[in-house]
């Protein structure tokens, strides 16, 4: 059975860590799409579809998870009433959706998928906004991601383009 995650991943934090692991629990494959694939370069979504799919392979990589995470961009279509078919017409076939998102639940619910609901992890820290506002104001924001994730950031030079992006944000 495969199954579908949708997120932002700006960046993948050990929030999605753990609905990611809850989801395997109970499929063989996640597909995990990466929502808003189009948007990069802004404070709110720094980092590129590309390497949000880098940042998800680094993490199977670490866990030993071969094929089972399957990674695809997913382009905002921002119209409600054909984003399931959209997302559908983007994927390979999926059985179960994995989401905290209630109008996300609703719309796949009501495409006669089977929804199922995950548990949320200290909305507080594990947030992509409040993990970037850490990076952004140097705080410690390594303890919020996997460290492959943590490395990736360090080693492609990412921080100094959100730093460079947001610079006249603040």
């Amino acid at each position: 059975m495969r199954g579908l995650f949708i997120g932002r991943f700006q960046p993948l934090h050990l929030g999605h860590v753990s609905i990611i692991e809850a989801a395997l629990d109970e499929v063989d494959e996640l597909i995990i799409g990466i929502g808003s694939a189009e948007s990069s370069y802004t404070p709110k979504d720094p980092f590129t579809a590309g390497e949000r799919m880098e940042m998800l392979l680094g993490y199977a990589k670490e866990r030993g998870w071969g094929g089972r995470l399957l990674p695809v961009p997913v382009r905002d279509v921002n119209r409600y009433s054909i984003w399931v078919d959209h997302v559908v017409s983007l994927l390979p076939r999926f059985e179960k959706v994995f989401s905290n998102n209630p109008l996300t639940s609703r719309l796949f619910s009501d495409a006669g998928f089977e929804v199922c609901s995950t548990r949320i992890i200290d909305r507080e820290h594990f947030s992509g906004t409040a993990i970037r506002e850490l990076m952004m104001n140097n705080g410690e924001w390594q303890s919020y991601v996997p460290v492959s994730t943590s490395r990736l950031i360090k080693v492609s030079g990412w921080m100094d383009r959100l730093n460079d992006i947001t610079n006249g944000d603040r």
